[in-house]
Protein backbone atom coordinates (compact mmCIF):
# COMPACT_ATOMS: atom_id res chain seq x y z
CA UNK A 1 0.00 0.00 0.00
CA UNK A 2 1.51 3.33 -0.85
CA UNK A 3 0.64 7.00 1.19
CA UNK A 4 -1.75 7.60 -2.09
CA UNK A 5 -4.48 5.41 -1.20
CA UNK A 6 -5.46 7.06 1.40
CA UNK A 7 -7.19 9.78 -0.36
CA UNK A 8 -4.90 12.42 1.40
CA UNK A 9 -5.17 15.61 -0.31
CA UNK A 10 -2.42 16.22 -3.38
CA UNK A 11 0.10 18.78 -1.64
CA UNK A 12 -0.12 16.56 1.16
CA UNK A 13 1.50 13.53 -0.92
CA UNK A 14 3.76 15.91 -2.39
CA UNK A 15 5.28 16.88 1.10
CA UNK A 16 5.54 13.13 2.36
CA UNK A 17 7.17 12.35 -1.27
CA UNK A 18 10.05 15.68 -0.33
CA UNK A 19 10.84 13.75 2.48
CA UNK A 20 11.79 11.06 1.38
CA UNK A 21 8.54 8.33 3.18
CA UNK A 22 8.07 5.43 0.77
CA UNK A 23 5.70 3.48 1.89
CA UNK A 24 3.55 3.73 5.22
CA UNK A 25 4.58 2.08 8.78
CA UNK A 26 1.56 -0.17 10.57
CA UNK A 27 0.61 2.87 12.45
CA UNK A 28 -0.17 4.82 10.00
CA UNK A 29 -1.52 1.82 8.10
CA UNK A 30 -4.10 1.56 10.87
CA UNK A 31 -4.43 5.01 12.23
CA UNK A 32 -4.50 7.50 8.67
CA UNK A 33 -7.67 5.67 7.28
CA UNK A 34 -9.80 6.14 10.48
CA UNK A 35 -8.35 9.52 10.61
CA UNK A 36 -9.95 10.29 7.56
CA UNK A 37 -12.82 9.06 8.15
CA UNK A 38 -13.23 11.24 11.23
CA UNK A 39 -13.14 9.16 13.68
CA UNK A 40 -10.98 9.35 16.93
CA UNK A 41 -7.59 7.18 17.64
CA UNK A 42 -5.86 6.56 20.11
CA UNK A 43 -2.43 5.13 19.14
CA UNK A 44 0.55 3.57 21.23
CA UNK A 45 4.29 3.21 18.87
CA UNK A 46 7.66 2.94 19.46
CA UNK A 47 9.73 6.08 18.98
CA UNK A 48 10.38 6.50 15.16
CA UNK A 49 7.60 4.66 13.73
CA UNK A 50 5.99 7.14 12.18
CA UNK A 51 3.47 8.58 15.17
CA UNK A 52 3.10 12.13 13.91
CA UNK A 53 2.33 11.53 10.22
CA UNK A 54 -0.22 8.96 11.76
CA UNK A 55 -2.15 11.89 12.88
CA UNK A 56 -0.79 14.89 11.03
CA UNK A 57 -1.00 13.80 7.61
CA UNK A 58 -5.00 13.40 8.24
CA UNK A 59 -4.85 16.44 9.69
CA UNK A 60 -3.22 18.76 7.18
CA UNK A 61 -5.60 17.20 4.03
CA UNK A 62 -8.97 17.82 6.86
CA UNK A 63 -7.29 21.29 6.98
CA UNK A 64 -7.26 22.08 3.53
CA UNK A 65 -10.80 21.00 2.83
CA UNK A 66 -12.30 23.57 5.12
CA UNK A 67 -12.76 27.20 4.92
CA UNK A 68 -9.91 30.04 5.64
CA UNK A 69 -10.42 30.64 9.09
CA UNK A 70 -12.70 27.56 9.85
CA UNK A 71 -9.99 25.18 10.75
CA UNK A 72 -9.24 24.50 14.48
CA UNK A 73 -6.63 21.24 15.42
CA UNK A 74 -5.04 21.27 19.03
CA UNK A 75 -1.67 18.58 19.26
CA UNK A 76 -0.49 18.37 23.40
CA UNK A 77 3.16 17.05 23.59
CA UNK A 78 4.56 16.49 26.78
CA UNK A 79 8.01 18.14 26.41
CA UNK A 80 8.73 21.53 24.44
CA UNK A 81 11.31 19.53 22.40
CA UNK A 82 9.01 16.93 21.04
CA UNK A 83 6.84 19.93 20.11
CA UNK A 84 9.40 21.62 18.62
CA UNK A 85 10.20 18.05 16.86
CA UNK A 86 6.04 17.57 15.32
CA UNK A 87 6.32 21.33 14.44
CA UNK A 88 8.86 20.59 12.09
CA UNK A 89 7.73 17.70 10.67
CA UNK A 90 4.43 19.88 10.18
CA UNK A 91 6.10 22.19 8.59
CA UNK A 92 7.77 19.79 6.59
CA UNK A 93 5.12 17.75 5.33
CA UNK A 94 2.58 20.81 4.06
CA UNK A 95 5.36 22.62 2.79
CA UNK A 96 3.75 22.71 -1.12
CA UNK A 97 0.34 24.16 0.67
CA UNK A 98 -0.69 27.76 1.36
CA UNK A 99 -0.85 26.37 5.62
Amino acid sequence: MSFGNFGLAAPILEGVKAMGYVEPTPIQLRAIPLIMEGRDVIGSAQTGTGKTAAFALPMLSKILDLPKGKSRFLIMEPTRELAAQVETAIRDFSRFTSL
